[in-house]
């Protein structure tokens, strides 16, 4: 069935058309379809043209369309644009959760600060989680063209600078009093804490010397070489430290100079969380942080730790530990652990030995592959000429994956170190931690530890999802800022994935069906919600955050060549 359009001239040349709805029917006889007119329309004119657009929204309405209708056909409508509106709706509905807004609020009151700062810090965040870029692209580009953020319309650039520059300022306060909201709303454990460390280098050459003042306070150096852990020692960098929760909600963030070592951040860790009342807290760290003084700050004041111990440094670890006979304890089905308590009373140390059967097959497997591959590469080599190593063998000995495995004997000749080999198998699956908590099993110790992994998760992240860097600022209080700004966005990816049980990717794969449509029909300019798709309900529910308004805002619309109308904001 369709619509026929048939033509006839007239007398005077002229040419008439006719609209028709036909049908094609099989003819037997003729052996072929032939057409059948169903319903004569009259003839072609604007009046039948709106009967038949009538007629075709009437069968829509009770047909779905497939959206292959052009709008732009429609009488009086006029499409302006969409921008997606799901992520950043639910971002600012927890923030408004966790009371951000009004603590920002109340702050700048308090301090007399008039400026819309706390739109710049939302602004900021948001963009982190959803659209990572640098200050100037958020303001210039996202907030305006990629987003429907209409509280940031009024913001300019020097608004999200200075805002940056108050979060600094006031930064320990509003973080503690933003643990606690998230502590109660998301009823967090906190009995454990996890620390952790990681560099973030800056594409610079030279490192900073100078020290500068904001407000009468003066600023280390922040950017220095030293050690990096993803492999750039050759760039300056800074050290930033972060405390999670078991959940991964971050507790509280720090910022480094980046020659620190990971073994002096923890007495500023403890000195600057003591006065949390954190009530019966256990600090986790990795064996970075595991030293004496370490130790002895940490357990000042009744406090509690859990640290791993390095293993192959040939210390009390290495030869009293490993070396300690006993049985293994079944956890779980991939780990077994063993309590070995070494010295008396002020010197009493414990230690549990860890084992996971399957990695240590693992690191079997790999360490076999390895050797298979190294002895194929010395079957090749050429004897040396006069003693003297060719540039295949140094580079075979300074080699990550193959160097500690090789030796050089007088001749000059490579081969591999059966007892480094042998020495290694005696590590595998393995690592030992080390408390002063003695109320904790040996299985609680061993788990506890495992969910150090949190911060990694963490790291991980904040350097790829929200990419926490390339990092565009130089001035301290700008780059302690920008931290500040990734650890707010990743506490609202980490509760909304803790609610829903999925990775923010794919949470913000759903939000971003729902979007705000600027159309104009009738003289009247309108900004309204897509209607949600079925999985978005559900998705909503599990947030804990209501539907979205439908229409944002109704305005008469603007004269011809004019940008949109205001907007009002959900928030």
């Amino acid at each position: 069935m369709y619509l026929r359009v048939t033509k006839r001239r007239n007398a005077d040349g002229s040419e008439a058309r006719y609209f028709q709805l036909a049908e094609n029917r099989w003819d037997s006889a003729r052996g072929c379809a032939v057409a059948q007119v169903l319903y004569n329309f009259g003839r072609a004119g604007d009046a039948k043209v709106e009967d038949l657009r009538r007629l075709a929204a009437s069968i829509l309405r009770v047909v779905p369309s497939d959206g292959a209708i052009d709008t732009r056909e429609v009488p009086g409508l006029k499409m302006h644009g969409a921008l997606p509106y799901g992520g950043v709706y639910v971002l600012r509905q927890l923030w408004a959760e966790l009371g951000i807004d009004k603590l920002l609020a109340r702050t700048m009151v308090a301090k007399g600060v008039r400026q819309p700062f706390e739109s710049a810090l939302f602004a900021m965040v948001a963009n982190r989680a959803l659209a990572p870029g640098s200050k100037l692209s958020c303001w210039e580009r996202w907030c305006e063209e990629e987003v429907f953020l209409p509280e940031a319309a009024e913001l300019k650039l020097h608004h999200l600078y200075r805002a940056m520059d108050f979060l600094e300022e006031h930064k320990v306060e509003l973080e503690k009093e933003i643990y606690f909201a998230t502590a109660d709303l998301m009823n967090a454990d906190v009995d454990l804490i996890f620390y952790d460390t990681t560099s973030l280098h800056f594409e610079i050459n030279e490192e900073d010397d100078v020290v500068l003042v904001k407000k009468k306070r003066p600023y280390a150096p922040l950017r220095k070489r030293g050690h990096s852990k993803n492999g750039r020692g050759d760039a300056p960098q800074i050290v930033i430290g972060l405390a999670v929760t078991r959940d991964g909600l971050p507790v509280r963030s720090w910022v480094f100079q980046g020659n620190t070592a990971d073994i002096t951040t923890v007495e500023k860790v403890k000195a600057d969380l003591r006065g949390w009342r954190l009530g019966r807290c256990v600090f986790v760290g990795d064996a970075g942080m595991n030293s004496k003084d370490n130790r002895r700050t940490l357990a000042l004041g009744t406090g509690k730790y859990i640290l791993a111990c390095k293993m192959r440094d040939g210390g009390e670890v290495d030869k009293r530990v490993l070396t300690r006979a006993g049985r293994y304890h079944e956890v779980k089905g991939n780990l077994r652990v063993k309590e070995v308590v070494i010295g008396d009373g002020e010197r009493r140390q414990r230690y549990v030995v860890c084992h996971n059967p399957e990695e240590e097959k693992r690191q079997q497997r790999h360490r076999a592959k390895v050797i298979e591959e190294l002895e194929a590469e010395l079957a090749s080599m050429a004897p040396p000429k006069d003693g003297q190593p060719s540039k295949r063998a140094v580079a075979l000995r300074t080699s990550g994956r193959y160097g500690r495995y090789v030796k050089q004997l007088k001749d000059g000749r490579l081969q591999i170190d059966r007892g480094v080999v042998t020495e290694a198998a005696r590590y595998d699956g393995k690592w030992v931690i080390t408390s002063n908590d003695d109320t904790l099993t040996t299985e609680d110790l061993a788990l506890g530890y495992k969910q150090l992994l949190r911060v990694e998760q963490c790291w991980r992240t904040m350097k790829s999802g929200l990419r926490m860097r390339p990092v565009f600022h130089y001035r301290p209080w700008r780059i302690q800022a920008h931290v500040s700004l990734c650890v707010l966005a990743l506490l609202l990816e980490r509760i909304a994935e803790i609610r829903t049980g999925e990775t923010w990717r794919n949470v913000l794969r759903v939000l971003d069906t729902l979007k705000v449509v600027d159309y104009e029909r009738d003289a009247v300019r309108v900004l309204q919600t897509t209607e949600p798709r079925a999985e978005l309900a559900p998705l909503l529910k599990s947030l804990r955050v209501a539907a979205p308004r439908r229409i944002h805002a109704v305005r008469p619309a603007p004269a011809e060549g004019l940008d949109a109308v205001p907007a009002t904001s959900d928030a």
